[in-house]
């Protein structure tokens, strides 16, 4: 007696999964080889508590009071969030312009493989990232207060927004020429995310700037933690629809670039090797 084959779609999907994972081992095995770098984008997160958190905190005033580190530290986990595109694209376009991916194409392995295996490798690394953090933030006393579901609920929010940008991340590293092309484009990912309430209030800004500030996803990330957290600077009703409503927001805007970058990038990633 034999037992049907499994469907062609099924056994891709398989296949893609298999062959992610190893490629997943293989971004981790890297790092390994090169600790220097692990290591910075380790210490980075942590560095940014100590400077923000110290420096920049005698100086802000938060609103309703409280402690600024509390304060800080949403703005800190939605600034390393928001990074993971850039990690990605640089990545993804070295591999491109060192002729990595013409490799992979030559061996038996699934074609999407390779963007899922970046995707997966860049949320383990974040998952690391986001442990240095929170052992630094509590170091320096940040904690959240509305119990360990709510806690949950930020992190995972995190994390599922963390994967979204990292598709980007791939279909802009496969479509810009080249790696010091990706590399002239990391600079302008912190413009980006010192534009939101990260950092400070926006209601000092002008009217056109904090419109800027309030729809953009990082301060609606910020302010979803901030809720969820039980830290200051939590929006009020009457702020802006994504500050009002931040979760929901956060899971748009994750939906949305997962529904966009996805299919882009595989098929940026399939037309690359023709």
């Amino acid at each position: 007696m034999t037992t049907d084959p499994a469907p062609p779609l099924r056994r891709r999907v398989q296949w893609t999964f298999t062959d992610g994972l190893v490629l997943v081992g293989r971004e981790l095995g890297r790092l390994r080889h090169a600790p220097g770098e692990l290591v910075a984008a380790l210490v980075f997160p942590a560095v940014m508590v100590v400077l923000f958190g110290y420096v920049f905190g005698s100086a802000i005033q938060v609103p309703d009071g409280g402690d600024y580190r509390e304060y800080l530290m949403p703005g800190l986990f939605a600034m390393v969030t928001f990074s993971a595109w850039l990690g990605v694209m640089t990545r993804m376009a070295s591999d491109a312009a060192r002729g990595v991916m013409d490799r992979f194409r030559s061996m038996p392995m699934a074609r999407w493989a390779v963007p899922f295996g970046q995707t997966g490798a860049d949320l383990l690394t974040g998952l690391l990232m986001l442990t240095v953090m929170v052992g630094t933030g509590l170091l320096v006393g940040w904690q959240p207060h509305r119990g360990l579901t709510h806690t949950a609920q930020a992190f995972l929010l995190v994390i599922v927004l963390r994967y979204a940008l990292s598709w980007a991340g791939v279909y802009v590293g496969l479509a810009v020429k080249n790696e010091q092309t990706a590399d002239a484009m990391v600079p302008l990912g912190l413009p980006f995310t010192m534009l939101s309430n990260a950092f400070v209030p926006t209601d000092g800004m002008p009217g056109w700037l904090r419109f800027l500030a309030d729809w953009n996803p990082v301060s609606a990330l910020t302010a979803a933690l901030r809720q969820l957290f039980g830290n200051p600077g939590a929006p009020s009703a009457t702020a802006a629809w994504p500050l009002a409503h931040p979760v929901t927001a956060v899971l748009l805007w994750s939906a949305t670039l997962l529904v966009i970058f996805i299919p882009l990038s595989l098929r940026a990633y399939t037309r690359k090797g023709r």
